[in-house]
């Protein structure tokens, strides 16, 4: 059993669902991702997703589009993030780590040799969203032979037919897209999200994480409640340091603060009630 899936059993018999914490590395600078990964390890994260900045990351809203923009003006580049995983595990992190970046970058690396080298400084998994699942086989393969999950996503707009072939495929985790727009929308129609859950659900095993829009404790109970495995939230994070772009330190200590909330919001109900007790 791989450090993910250990984890996704570890929350579960806890009665727990897992919070992932989405960091786009080097916004605003390096140093400043690498103490923003540890304090959210540290506060309730049990996953760390490390975004690799993108030029043109489609799926992300406007908070992420900047923090890409950042990154990559401050010299930012993918084997740096690479790095920064090498960086992480060397200083006795232990929270498993999702990689995501869009097509282009393990493209022009080349996808085996991107993955050997992520896999090698200690990812646990990839996640694509630009890779649709009619053209994920040969790396889904590839991914698979590494020992490495490559993570595919759903949305509420899903077709039966494209769901199927997710469902089957997925390893690791599904993630759902609970809302039709981008990174950083706001969440406003969970009924929507909870149907999304209950269709993924009624089909696999495999643990089912949600993410878009969820930016406190109340999503995060909605949530897991409905029966969702985890939660994703990374803009909620970024929009507090982005406050005090020049001494974003400072800003760790509410960051801290929001992950225990949301964090606390994956206690399942049924679990909150017995310690109570």
């Amino acid at each position: 059993m791989d450090p993910l899936e250990r984890k996704f059993k570890e929350l579960k018999e806890k009665g727990e669902g897992a919070q992932m914490s989405h960091v786009y590395y080097g916004d605003p600078s390096e140093e400043f991702s690498l103490k923003l990964i540890e304090t959210l390890a540290q506060n309730g994260a049990d996953i760390i997703e490390l975004g690799i900045p993108f030029s043109d990351p489609i799926a992300d809203g406007p908070v992420f589009q900047a923090a890409c923009e950042r990154a990559l003006n401050a010299g930012v580049t993918p084997i740096k993030c690479v790095e920064a995983i090498k960086k992480l595990r060397t200083a006795n992190l232990k929270t498993p780590i999702i990689v995501t970046t869009y097509f282009n970058i393990p493209y022009v690396i080349g996808f085996e040799k991107f993955i050997s080298r992520i896999k090698k400084a200690g990812a646990q998994g990839l996640l694509i969203p630009d890779l649709p699942i009619e053209e994920a086989k040969p790396y889904l393969e590839l991914a698979a032979k590494m020992g490495l999950h490559l993570i595919l996503q759903a949305t509420p707009t899903t077709s039966q037919e494209r769901l199927k072939k997710i469902v089957e495929a997925a390893t690791g985790f599904i993630y759902l897209v609970g809302l039709e727009g981008v990174t950083g929308s706001k969440l406003t129609n969970l009924n929507t999200t909870f149907k999304l859950i209950k269709k993924v659900k009624a089909r696999t095993q495999t643990p089912v994480m949600v993410g878009f829009g969820i930016s406190k404790r109340e999503h995060a109970k909605a949530i897991i409640n409905a029966g969702a495995d985890g939660v994703v939230v990374g803009s909620a994070y970024a929009k507090i340091y982005t406050k005090n772009l020049q001494n974003p330190i400072v800003t760790l200590s509410e960051i801290a603060q929001l992950s225990r909330q949301i964090k606390a919001g994956c206690i399942k109900q049924n679990q909150t009630k017995t310690r109570r007790r």
